[in-house]
């Protein structure tokens, strides 16, 4: 690990670098789209004349040439400012930092339950390949791998919520019921399964046949014949030698997709009517708040960079035979 402050510096580096092309291609990109914020707002405000609708602009820099607003807003985000929401009277950062908390809750706990269950899903298939367990993990990976998001999330509502009754549909606690301590946990724990489930599942059933595919390849090698031929317990074969080699490429992919969780969260927490940073940013869209929308755009780039170095730095713990590099 002596090469790990020059690869983080060297990392730092070309994250400022990507960053600084994100923010301008983002900015441009939104500005490119149809629709005008002044008129949402003035709409909105129920005085939608050319003279309320120009006063709009000029508040809020709207009747700058692009050029001008681009400089001002890449100034803003050096100095660490996402900018402040026209639609909402508040800074970006307040917004983001207020629905981060529920967004992490339901990432994070895809991501886990995603992986850890893909793996051993995966493991469980390879062991038994060419049985019906395998035949029935793998129709069903490709199924989950296959149906939309929503559509899963609709199911599972009119299945555990509509018919069973068990679990909660929407929201991230039960309004009006007051609860504190444990009951509280217990209560926003319930509202979690079902968003956590239809998130997590297209993941699993990525991880599950990446990892089938990468045991079947490694599980006949030199060195697994020769773990074998010592007599040592196959669990430990599996665990302690095919696994631990197979599981980079699924490493690889994790990483890149853990970044990218935020992306996808906005249909889940759309349809879970979920108070995240994916409903903050569909509410965006809908409204035109640009400035909300760059920051989301910007928080969600941070995300994936960081993703990328964890996973980097997790291939020397996994196999030390790898060393950190620039």
């Amino acid at each position: 690990m002596a090469g790990l402050v020059p690869f983080l510096a060297g990392r730092m580096v070309k994250a400022v670098v990507i960053l600084f092309a994100i923010v301008v291609l983002n900015f441009l990109l939104v500005h490119a789209a149809p629709g005008d914020p002044a008129m949402v707002m003035a709409g909105e405000a129920g005085a939608a004349d050319a003279k309320f609708v120009e006063q709009l602009r000029e508040q809020f820099g709207l009747n700058k040439p692009l050029h001008e607003q681009l400089m001002t807003y890449v100034g803003t985000v050096a100095q660490g400012d996402l900018g402040f929401s026209y639609r909402q009277q508040r800074p970006v950062w307040d917004l983001i930092a207020d629905r981060l908390p529920a967004t992490l809750m339901l990432t994070l706990s895809a991501f886990v339950v995603a992986l850890v269950g893909g793996i051993l899903l995966g493991t469980l298939a390879a062991i038994n390949s060419g049985k019906w367990s395998d035949s029935a993990i793998t129709v069903v990976a490709l199924l989950a791998y296959a149906t939309p998001i929503y559509w899963v999330g609709l199911m599972l509502i009119l299945l555990f919520s509509v018919s069973l009754g068990w679990l909660p549909a929407f929201g991230f606690e039960t309004v009006g019921a007051g609860l504190t301590g444990l009951d509280r946990l217990g209560d926003i724990l319930a509202h979690l399964v079902l968003p956590v489930f239809t998130l997590g599942l297209f993941y699993m059933a990525v991880y599950a046949r990446m990892t089938r595919a990468s045991i079947l390849e490694v599980r006949d090698m030199d060195f697994v014949k020769t773990a074998r031929a010592k007599g040592l317990r196959e669990s430990r074969i599996v665990f302690g030698h095919i696994l631990r080699n197979a599981i980079l490429p699924v490493i690889t992919v994790a990483g890149v997709q853990g970044g990218h969780l935020i992306g996808g969260s906005i249909l889940v927490e759309t349809v879970f009517a979920w108070p995240g940073i994916g409903r903050l940013a569909f509410d965006a869209v809908l409204q035109r708040d640009y400035q909300v929308l760059l920051g989301i755009f910007f928080f969600s780039s941070v995300m994936v960079i960081v993703f990328n170095i964890l996973t980097d730095l997790i291939y020397t713990l996994v196999d030390p035979r790898i060393e950190v590099a620039k």
